[in-house]
């Protein structure tokens, strides 16, 4: 994996690919809660891609949350936003 950034200064890293209902829900669950989100569609992004397949077992399995050195997969918001108050509260809204 090339330059991978766990979290941006910007947003919690948020991997998705187009037509996921499971990462639009949780993404409306973040925007309502105004979490800063740093999307990476893993469809574009072979880096992207790479990342989710190692912390998923192999599979590109999304949404995936990387929030400091917290990686999740398929979390709800309220696990993303506890995981934020613990590695990143600075992103906090």
């Amino acid at each position: 994996m090339a330059d991978y950034t766990p979290t941006s200064d910007t947003g919690v890293s948020f991997y998705w690919r187009p037509g996921c209902p499971f990462c639009m829900s949780l993404e409306r669950s973040l925007n309502k809660a105004g979490v800063p989100l740093d999307k990476r569609n893993i469809w574009d992004d072979p880096d992207a891609a790479a990342f989710v397949r190692s912390v998923a077992d192999g599979n590109e399995t999304v949404p995936t949350i990387a929030v400091g050195s917290t990686f999740m997969v398929n979390p709800s918001g309220k696990q993303v936003i506890k995981a934020m108050a613990e590695q990143t509260p600075h992103l906090l809204p």
